[in-house]
């Protein structure tokens, strides 16, 4: 994006603008990333030190700035002060309680409740927009973990069922079932080799705190969650997990457990009490949205490896959403808005907090 020739700090005035009448230069990313830039008073024409380009670089780093010639811009690469959801592509089918795998810009969607009844519907999301694809062999709610190429789902309603499906790509294919039948179970994974199982409620409608570790053949009963709990989030992978939430037979609690691979351990709780919520992340960096306390709520909490902090909420207040992604970059989709039933088919992206994005130079 040009090479270094001077350093630009004595640019910046007093008042917090920057001048740039001398600018033959790159300007240092502290200054690039100061949100005073968003208000310089004077730029000179692209010329050295700035390249101009016909669009936008598909990849820039954080501090680089160009002259886009379609729009007549300046343009560069700051970062979010703050998180926040913005509206992503509908489902063709409205469901909550869906089965859910993979990123923002890859995610698949899969079963769950319409008004009602259960579906198999598959869906593929592009970052843009959702394409049904092949539906599941069951259908049901579930619990779920892996990518978009390679995901797994288990157990569900109606039932409980131990039923086990796993997803190549293309299709949907019964593989071995649960130990343990369940429905409203949380589950987490890397993709359909490598989940983990745990919680929910058993054919008894007994809240359970059974975990169980696949493998790409079979289930293992493993060690048990702490609280035996149901409509529990998870996030993770087989070996390192966490479990926020859920209900247990005195109400709807903020537990958070975390899995290292052989045993869970209770850590700080959730600042919102809740179930049926959405999740996105790992065991230390996690996103939980959405869910239900004593209403429909629209709360977004940050999971920092040790504590829970609110962010911004959703758009759209929504139980039972469909959850993939990043701490910095989710996706959630589906669910209740304002009671059954209101079964929703809205999209929302989030881009957290400190994450590189292309911003306009404006004069004021």
């Amino acid at each position: 994006m040009g090479s270094i020739k001077q350093n630009l700090a004595n640019n910046i005035l007093s008042g917090g603008k920057f001048d740039a009448t001398d600018l033959d230069g790159t300007i240092p990313n502290t200054n690039i990333n100061d949100n005073s830039i968003d208000n310089v008073t004077s730029f000179p024409a692209a010329g050295s030190g700035i390249p101009s380009v016909a669009s936008d670089p598909p990849s820039p780093s954080a501090g680089d700035v160009w002259y886009n010639t379609t729009s007549n811009a300046f343009k560069y690469v700051g970062a979010t002060a703050t998180g926040s959801w913005a509206t992503g592509g509908t489902l063709n089918t409205a469901r909550y309680s869906t089965g859910s795998a993979g990123i923002q810009t890859a995610a698949l969607a899969f079963g769950g409740v319409t008004t009602p009844p259960v579906t198999a519907l598959t869906e593929s999301y592009n970052g843009a927009s959702w394409t049904e694809v092949n539906d599941l062999n069951t259908a049901r709610t579930l619990g779920s973990a892996g990518t978009q190429t390679s995901a797994l789902g288990f157990g569900g309603s109606p039932g409980p069922l131990a039923i086990t499906e796993s997803w190549n790509g293309t299709s949907w294919t019964e593989v071995n079932d649960l130990n343990s039948a369940r429905r409203n179970l949380g589950g987490t994974g890397a993709d359909n080799t490598s989940a983990l199982a745990f919680g929910g409620e058993d054919p008894g409608n007994v809240r359970i705190a059974n975990t169980e570790s696949w493998n790409g053949t079979s289930w293992t009963e493993v060690n048990d969650l702490n609280t035996a709990r149901n409509e529990l989030a998870g996030a993770g992978i087989q070996t390192a997990a966490i479990a926020p939430g859920g209900r247990t037979p005195v109400g709807r609690v903020a537990i958070t457990e975390t899995w290292n691979g052989t045993s869970w351990t209770e850590v700080a709780d959730l600042n919102t009490a809740r179930s049926i919520m959405g999740n996105a992340g790992t065991y230390t960096s996690t996103l939980a949205f959405g869910g239900y306390d004593v209403d429909v709520t629209a709360v977004t909490e940050e999971w920092n490896g040790t504590s829970w902090t609110e962010t911004t909420d959703l758009s759209v207040a929504r139980y039972g959403p469909g959850g993939a992604g990043t701490q910095a970059s989710a996706l959630a989709f589906g669910g209740i808005y304002s009671g059954f039933p209101n079964v929703s088919n809205a999209t929302e992206e989030w881009t957290g907090a400190g994450t590189p994005v292309t911003k306009t130079v404006t004069t004021a």
